[in-house]
């Protein structure tokens, strides 16, 4: 169960970067409202997930969840460019966070 939680938590982590770029300086009220809103689960579901798996690996996969999904949400809803080598690059990130939770 903290594994799907961290999971959740992770892609929570992308919904409030990118809630945090389109609030422009917390200016706009409705993406102002969902960051905040998915901060606190995201923090609240890392918080949980780290009670049953070690720090560093739940943090790693939780920052890699959150750093892969924000980055494919710039490239495929912000015009972010998608060039091959920042998608290999996402995939190392990737790679690295399925390694994480194979040798756990």
């Amino acid at each position: 169960m903290a594994w799907i939680v961290l999971v959740i938590s992770g892609v929570l982590e992308s919904v409030w970067a990118v809630a945090l770029g389109r609030s422009q300086g917390f200016s706009r009220l409705v993406p102002s409202v969902i960051f905040v809103v998915a901060l606190v689960a995201s923090m609240v579901g890392l918080g949980y997930s780290l009670r049953s798996i070690p720090i560093g690996t739940g943090y790693a996969v939780w920052v890699g969840i959150g750093a892969v999904g924000t980055a494919l949400a710039g490239m495929l809803f912000l015009g972010e460019s998608a060039g091959i080598l920042r998608i290999l690059s996402l995939l190392l990130v990737v790679a690295g966070v399925v390694g994480l939770k194979l040798f756990h």
